[in-house]
């Protein structure tokens, strides 16, 4: 079993050294970095032991043990009794025979990804790296290759920032249900196993889960998370939702403070996403799950959704979303401040699908057109204009927005004002009202001058007028995706 103490000893050095220390005060001189400010889309990438049975979604692991699932049934039709193939059985064939850290890379650049965040370690508690902490790695079982390291090393290459995300606490009862049948989840279960410690799961969407992770618990997830840290010094560090636990707030604090530590050391710009209040506001990056606000915001947030509506991991009847629609929730996201995390979920031999591939080349073919309206962009005055409400909050993804070619949203750059209709007018015609000769007497009018208006992906000059009603576009360009106009200002 490792040896935690001597690691607990180095967090404490590296917290009392500063310049940030274990309280939300000193957290709170945080600053978002500007690469990550100025990246506006990302890939999340959610591969593991769970994508060989590709049922489901990747909470396959906790489902198969809950008796009357789909997934339990469907795993004893499959693979037997859960006592002669349980979950770890499934890690001998998680082979990946054909995982291409370089191919993967080559696609993520060609979809326009400026930052990449896989999972490390998913709540079914298999780490997808090299670690001295467990041996249940892929290092060391299944692919055995270090995964995270060769797809950071790839993807910087490349010119992107590499990031991760752990998943670690929920582990704490994601595979407790084995242990109410007989199962090959069973006591004695020690520290380090991939089984341990299968706890009873309460309702946990409360803020005071009982019972409780204990004190060994939440050491071991420090500890795996510093290693982390240390090991491949990612630029983001993504937490998923369990850590608002109570219990777990401390730890937060002190994980914070070392990270934070460490990119001081060496000299680079870090940061953490988190969900549901977890962090104080101001501390770390918040992040909506598959949603996004309604609003502009004044500070800066990220949305994390995925390709395929009903799982973040590879399954053989994953539902894909239109490219066109997730173009389109980009381009809101970064009107109001956000930033776009897209998940694609890897076969288990290590390929991407065609389906999640031809997503993110369509993607890439948009932003190498229309990408200066997106990269590095600011915010508007205001974020947008149209009929289309977006409704506010996460797991809304599937909402189906319907969005007009009305509906416009702006951002600034170099000198430009982008207005982006997110739908194509079949007419060409297009009217922007926030843009009309209105009474400069009322502050809230646009007032300016503008010089020029031109279509991104179009050759031809556009004819373009204004008066009361707004600025009126002629444009004869038809997508499927939004349309970005330049306008130059006097």
């Amino acid at each position: 079993m490792y040896n935690m103490r001597p690691y607990l000893e180095q967090i404490d050095r590296v917290v009392a050294q500063g310049p940030f220390t274990d309280t939300w005060e000193s957290l709170s001189a945080y600053r978002v970095p500007e690469w990550y400010k100025n990246a506006k889309f990302g890939i999340f990438i959610h591969w593991g032991v769970y994508s060989v049975p590709a049922f489901g979604n990747e909470w396959y692991p906790r489902n198969m043990y809950i008796q009357g699932s789909r997934e339990f049934e469907h795993h004893v039709k499959t693979y037997g009794k859960h006592t002669e193939f349980g979950y770890k059985d499934f890690i001998p064939l998680f082979e990946a025979k054909r995982f291409d850290p370089a191919a993967w890379a080559a696609l993520f650049e060609e979809a326009g990804a400026k930052y990449v965040v896989p999972v490390a370690e998913h709540h079914d508690g298999f780490q997808m790296y090299k670690s001295e902490i467990s041996h249940w790695n892929a290092y060391e079982m299944g692919p055995k290759r270090d995964v995270l390291g060769e797809l950071k090393a790839a993807c910087e290459e490349k010119g992107m920032q590499v990031g991760a995300s752990t998943h670690r606490v929920e582990h704490w009862f994601f595979l407790g249900h084995g242990k109410e049948f007989d199962s090959d989840i069973k006591e004695p279960l020690q520290r380090g196993d991939i089984y341990w410690p299968s706890m009873p799961e309460d309702d946990h969407q409360t803020l005071y889960a009982k019972p409780e992770p204990t004190e060994e618990y939440l050491q071991d997830w420090m500890v795996r998370t510093c290693e982390l840290i240390d090991r491949y010094r990612p630029k983001v560090l993504y937490f998923d939702w369990w850590i608002q636990q109570s219990v777990c707030k401390p730890y937060l604090r002190k994980i914070a403070a070392y990270y934070y530590n460490r990119a001081a050391e060496w000299g680079v710009g870090v940061a953490i996403d988190y969900k549901h209040d977890a962090f104080l506001f101001g501390t770390a990056v918040p992040d909506v799950e598959r949603g996004q606000f309604a609003d502009m915001k004044p500070y800066f947030w990220q949305t994390d959704t995925a390709i395929a509506l009903n799982s973040w991991g590879y399954t053989e009847n994953n539902q894909f979303r239109d490219p066109s629609e997730i173009l389109q929730d980009l381009v809101d996201i970064v009107s109001k401040n956000g930033t776009l995390l897209l998940n694609v979920g890897p076969k288990p031999d290590g390929t991407i699908s065609e389906p999640d591939a031809a997503v993110l080349r369509h993607i890439g073919r948009w932003l190498k057109v229309n990408g200066e309206a997106i990269y590095d962009a600011g915010v508007y005055r205001k974020y947008g204009e149209g009929p289309t409400q977006i409704v506010e909050g996460q797991f809304s993804d599937g909402i189906k927005k319907n969005f007009t070619s009305a509906d416009f949203r702006f951002t600034v750059r170099g000198g430009y004002l982008y207005a982006i209709a997110l739908k194509c007018s079949e007419s060409g015609e297009y009217c922007i009202t926030t843009l009309g000769e209105k009474d400069a007497s009322k502050q809230a009018n646009f007032h300016g001058i503008i010089e020029d208006v031109r279509a991104l992906g179009c050759e031809e000059a556009l004819a373009w007028s204004r008066d009361e009603a707004g600025l009126h576009i002629r444009c004869g360009l038809q997508s499927p995706d939004p349309v970005v106009f330049r306008i130059r200002l006097a």
